[in-house]
């Protein structure tokens, strides 16, 4: 009876996290629905950002700063590496939200690694805030968002906790398509600049075309959240 009673929470679990899926991309369409998602906007856009230093500190650059806009862009500032890994920095932005949604859902599968995961989410906006953030919202919203993540974290319920980082894994996830055109476009406005984008950055080091590259990731992303989602919920047979 137990592991039934758990078999069914867990696919109530499943089944909430894809509506809310569901719902996350019908909210993208509807005038102030990004408003409603404003909060996991920031934190994706912190992930894609981190994707980018912490990939040139992997690849022998450093991590120089990390600024967050009000209105959900960012920028990261890293040197040297060589011009070889340029375009693998670049990827590493656009891979760092579904990476990161990808662990976060796994993570979900129990209440210890739950907590723990959502710790170290917590502790990592935080340092990050110290170490490499260079704007004053970004100095505002991150340390905000790294409390409420430590107090859900040693305050909620298991349960709670374990549909909360799950949560968080999908958002990350299908973050990628919030904004699919910057995908497909060899440059774009950042900040008041006009800049790269990701993709083009990878076109340049890597010479396939930046859609070829778009294309890609878009599939990177699917295949992360969709794998990661069955690993996680295999034992139910969902």
């Amino acid at each position: 009876m137990a592991l039934e009673q758990e078999q069914h929470t867990r696919t109530k679990a499943f089944q909430w996290l894809i509506v809310s899926a569901l719902i996350t991309v019908m909210l993208w369409q509807i005038p102030y629905g990004n408003f409603l998602l404003y909060p996991f906007t920031i934190l994706s856009t912190w992930f894609h950002e981190m994707g980018h230093g912490l990939t040139a500190i992997l690849t022998g650059g450093r991590f120089e700063s990390l600024l967050l806009f009000p209105n959900g862009s960012g920028l990261a500032y890293h040197s040297g590496g060589g011009a070889f890994w340029n375009p693998l920095v670049a990827a590493g932005g656009l891979l760092g939200p579904p990476i990161a949604g990808a662990l976060f859902i796994l993570s979900g599968r129990n209440p210890k690694s739950s907590r723990r995961m959502l710790v170290i989410l917590g502790l990592a906006l935080l340092f990050s805030t110290l170490i490499w953030v260079r704007s004053l919202f970004g100095w505002i919203i991150l340390p905000v968002v790294g409390l409420l993540t430590l107090a859900i974290a040693f305050k909620a319920g298991e349960s709670w906790r374990q549909v909360y980082v799950q949560f968080l894994g999908v958002q990350a996830c299908i973050s990628t398509y919030r904004q699919l055109d910057y995908l497909f476009m060899p440059a774009a406005n950042v900040g008041g600049q006009q800049l790269l984008s990701d993709t083009g950055q990878i076109a340049a080091g890597w010479l396939l075309p930046y859609w070829f590259w778009g294309t890609l990731i878009a599939l990177a992303s699917l295949v992360l959240l969709v794998a990661s989602m069955r690993h996680a919920y295999r034992r139910t047979g969902t």
